[in-house]
């Protein structure tokens, strides 16, 4: 339930999202994460503003906000137009508030779900990006970017410590700011059978200041697709790891929904260094709908005890985790629509929802 408004204004067009559907999928399934009494909590919507040519020289000028239930994110980005043979450059300036819930929030009814831990996440960022040309199969993209990362309490207040009175940041201060030089490369192929993708991101962490954060921080993910006959089999595997300064909240966080489902967010574990295996099987039942059959794993590698305060160890978290499946796949014009049922480990179930591909 929604409304979707577009309006020119002279060449920059404007779009408006305002949906309510979210909000009864969410009290569904999750628990409250804070509470509020502001009709505004109600509310899921998107306004996006987009001029064409700012200056008479095409250049694109994107502004975007998109507020969620609990999280908003403000992006604003510069595009000058250059040769097509060379790198595309793109100014990013962005705001994100959201619960830190992946490795602070709490785990609850046998670790299907997970509660506010009282730590959210304010980031601000400003840098380049740099998007280089693509081949046929790769495709890369290279940033460098400032970052100040700030910690709040659920009423908003900038915290240092966590509920059980740990530190939040890497300083110890109520911040964390550092450089962020990163590099992210694709690989895609595809024919009418199967298709493969690979993705890998490093980030580096450039010491500018003394006091600023130094890590190297890798993430890769490779999926497989094959068709079987009117089955399509689909299997992926992420890992990662990270080395040198680190905060909490840069710790990989296992577990929920695109994790390893029938566990909450985080809920499996968190920590230096992550692996998760998912297979589905999803097969036609007509022409809009089809169901899957699916089984995820995933594993800290042992590593939640070397995250600074071990907050997984602190919430009883098991650190691997297995969950199994069913689910549906509702394909519409207005976007698609995923139900999945989730057994964990320790035989919780869980029922998730998901909305994607909106039309626009």
């Amino acid at each position: 339930m929604g409304a979707q408004k577009s309006i020119h204004a002279g060449k920059a067009k404007i779009d408006v999202n305002v949906d309510f559907t979210h909000k009864i999928c969410a009290s569904m399934m999750l628990p409250s994460l804070r509470n509020t009494g502001s009709p505004l909590s109600l509310v899921i919507g998107s306004l996006c503003i987009k001029h064409p040519n700012l200056f008479g020289g095409s250049e694109k000028l994107d502004v975007s906000w998109d507020k969620g239930l609990y999280d908003s994110n403000i992006l604003v980005a510069y595009r000058r137009p250059r040769p097509q043979w060379v790198a595309q450059q793109c100014f990013v300036m962005q705001h994100s508030l959201s619960p830190e819930i992946g490795v602070h929030g709490i785990p609850v009814d046998n670790f299907s779900r997970s509660g506010s831990g009282g730590v959210n996440l304010s980031r601000f960022s400003v840098g380049l990006d740099l998007n280089e040309p693509a081949s046929s199969k790769w495709s890369s993209t290279t940033s460098v970017k400032f970052e100040n990362v700030r910690l709040l309490s659920d009423d908003g207040h900038s915290i240092t410590r966590d509920l059980d009175g740990f530190p939040v940041t890497c300083s110890g201060n109520a911040h964390d700011s550092m450089v962020v030089l990163k590099q992210e490369s694709q690989y895609a192929k595809a024919n009418e059978h199967s298709f493969s993708r690979f993705t890998m991101q490093i980030e580096q962490g450039i010491p500018v200041l003394s006091k600023w954060l130094i890590f190297n921080r890798f993430k890769f993910v490779a999926s497989k697709g094959i068709k079987l006959g009117p089955a399509f089999l689909l299997t992926s595997l992420t890992g990662g790891s990270i080395v040198g300064d680190m905060a909490p909240y840069q710790a990989f966080a296992i577990g929920g929904l695109g994790s390893v489902r029938g566990y909450g967010e985080g809920a499996v574990g968190s920590g230096r260094s992550c692996l998760v295996a998912n297979t589905e099987v999803t097969f036609p039942l007509s022409k809009m709908l089809e169901g899957s059959v699916f089984l995820d794993c995933g594993t800290d590698l042992g590593s939640g005890r070397l995250v600074p305060g071990n907050p997984a160890m602190r919430q009883g978290k098991p650190g691997s985790g297995v969950g199994f499946g069913y689910g549906l796949r509702f394909k519409s014009p207005v976007g698609h629509f995923q139900v999945d049922y989730a057994i964990n480990a320790f035989q919780q179930k869980t029922l998730y929802f998901g909305v994607t591909n909106l039309a626009s």
